[in-house]
């Protein structure tokens, strides 16, 4: 047996106290700096989730009621309104038309821009530009360029289109009772095209050479290069615009209000939201369609980051 030293069992418990004492040094100043961030997101984020969905579930459907647990029976109730089936329709077009346009306006963009063009600088401050404006601005704008006036009172697009002598192009834009959404998409395709384009251009440009010259010297053509090469290296980036933009669109509201008003038309679930919480003032049915947007937005959402904690565990082995 071999012989015991004196005083490292105590020179032992001497250091743990201090390997804790450092740990805590570690981590310490970082949690209390990011702990008012922590705070504030508990309360003003999930906190009204979870007041939201309590709400949702109970039948305090005017502001003075007391409040009773009855489940989902709002959220059942909504589908048999004429109503909200044709704003969750029009959303569905909304979403698919901005979200839709965007990707390509946007891929094209930032493929011209990749490819090289002179004063690339400009065109890209060009684009990127409308991001600037807030949707009620771009409603404000595009509510005259969408005047759905007759041709003989046109103004906008359409008094351009009788200039020209298209009076087959003149339409009734966000009017129109089947493709009026798809209309009401067109601003927000065009404010967000530029920002999509960036996220290309990055993507883009972070494929590394040596793989196009590699897949040319195999005979690929220059399209070949794209298809085989370039665009599967964009996943990541398609992934997170279709993202970026879905819930942007499931969620709109300044953009349709600013363009048509509270139209039943144009109406989407945001609106309506809107509409029964502060004029219809039935809290229990408003919380309800929030919790549709929310979900509808977690569909989008949760798939992706499952993806990126997966993706982040496989890199990291």
């Amino acid at each position: 047996m071999s012989a015991r030293v004196p005083g490292r069992a105590g020179a032992t418990a001497r250091r743990r106290p201090a390997a804790g004492r450092d740990r805590v040094r570690a981590w310490l100043p970082g949690l209390l700096l990011i702990s008012p961030s922590i705070l504030l997101i508990a309360v003003f984020v999930y906190g009204m989730i979870g007041w939201n969905a309590r709400l949702a579930l109970s039948d305090k459907h005017k502001p003075i009621d007391d409040a009773s647990f009855v489940g989902l029976e709002n959220m059942a109730a909504l589908w048999q309104e004429a109503r909200w089936p044709g704003a969750v329709a029009n959303a569905a077009v909304f979403t698919v038309v901005f979200v839709g346009g965007a990707l390509v306006l946007g891929w094209l963009l930032g493929l011209l821009l990749e490819k090289g063009i002179a004063g690339e600088s400009v065109f890209r401050t060009l684009f990127l530009a409308p991001m600037a404006v807030s949707f009620i601005a771009t409603g404000v704008v595009w509510r005259w360029l969408m005047n759905p006036a007759p041709a003989e009172r046109a103004t906008g697009l359409n008094a351009l289109f009788v200039h020209l002598g298209l009076d087959f192009l003149v339409n009734e834009w966000w009017t129109a009772p089947n493709l009026g959404m798809a209309a009401m998409a067109l601003p927000a395709v065009w404010q967000l095209s530029g920002y999509i384009m960036a996220l290309y251009l990055a993507g883009f440009r972070g494929v590394p050479e040596e793989l196009r010259e590699a897949a040319r010297v195999d005979g690929c053509s220059e399209w070949g290069v794209y298809r085989h090469v370039v665009l599967p290296q964009l996943r990541p980036v398609t992934l997170t615009a279709v993202i970026i933009l879905g819930h942007m669109s499931l969620k709109v509201f300044d953009l349709v209000i600013a363009i048509a008003g509270q139209q039943i038309v144009a109406d989407v679930p945001a609106v309506y939201m809107w509409t029964t919480v502060f004029e219809v003032r039935d809290p229990a049915k408003g919380a309800a369609i929030a919790a549709y947007m929310l979900l509808a937005v977690a569909v989008l959402v949760l798939p992706y980051l499952v993806w990126t904690v997966r993706k982040e565990r496989s890199e990291g082995r």
